[in-house]
């Protein structure tokens, strides 16, 4: 079960963190992938990494809020595998603060790298899998996106929150071309980014009480929910929002 020798799977922000991660999880399972972000250089090194699991890997520089630059990227991914076969939609980003002190500008930013390009991406890549009746499309959005905080990210907030609906209304659409759309809901994740404010005293204490497993998700907790809604084995399961976070929603 979950194998995937032969299938190709795109994988957006994918030059750290979670994305960074899930290619190792999908390489592990025999994906061939193509990594997308904007930093070449980044990705050129993990493509070489992952490339150690006898799998073949295309780094492809690309920016999310960019449909010229998507429409490329789709293009270099057909170019070289022929075929897509799974999406999955992780670059994201964030400018916080509060709903009362934050610019318009900051707001714009933050929706539209963590909303609207989902929209954009899922838009250009998904034409391939509707010509060949199948594809696998995966959202990580939020546990944000499920439960309002006072955590000073009020764009964040709607921004995965959409992204959960959009879910939601993408996989009707794409019900009849055979075609899944699922999302995931990550709570806090050791990653590049995150390591040192997640190691704090402060935040650990935060974690005890807010978090029932009382830690945050290590390297590689994220890519079995991943891999699951990807495989053939979750052939009927579309429009589902998967919390991966420690029991953190169940709390609230």
């Amino acid at each position: 079960m979950f194998k995937f020798n032969e299938k190709v799977v795109v994988i957006t922000g994918a030059s750290s963190g979670l994305g960074k991660q899930m290619a190792e999880g999908f390489a592990k399972q025999g994906a061939n992938l193509a990594i997308l972000a904007r930093r070449e250089e980044r990705l050129f090194e993990i493509a070489k990494n992952l490339e150690e699991h006898n799998v073949e890997v295309l780094p492809v520089k690309c920016d999310v809020t960019d449909e010229n630059s998507i429409e490329e990227a789709k293009n270099k991914v057909m170019d070289k595998f022929k075929k897509i076969d799974v999406l999955i939609n992780c670059a994201g980003g964030n400018k916080g603060g509060s709903v009362y002190e934050m610019s318009t500008e900051d707001w714009n930013f933050t929706i539209e790298l963590d909303l609207t390009s989902i929209f954009k991406v899922s838009k250009i890549f998904m034409k391939p899998m509707m010509d060949a009746k199948y594809g696998r499309i995966i959202n990580i959005a939020s546990m944000y996106g499920l439960f309002g905080t006072n955590q000073q990210a009020s764009a964040y907030h709607a921004a995965k929150a959409g992204v959960i609906n959009l879910t939601r209304a993408t996989a009707a659409e794409l019900a009849p071309y055979n075609i899944t759309v699922n999302a995931i809901c990550p709570g806090f994740f050791k990653t590049e980014l995150t390591a040192d404010t997640l190691d704090t005293y402060e935040f650990k204490q935060y974690m005890n009480f807010s978090v029932p497993m009382g830690r945050p998700g290590n390297e590689g907790e994220l890519n079995a929910g991943a891999i699951f809604l990807a495989s053939e084995e979750a052939s009927y399961i579309t429009g589902v929002t998967l919390p991966i976070d420690g029991g953190w929603s169940s709390s609230k």
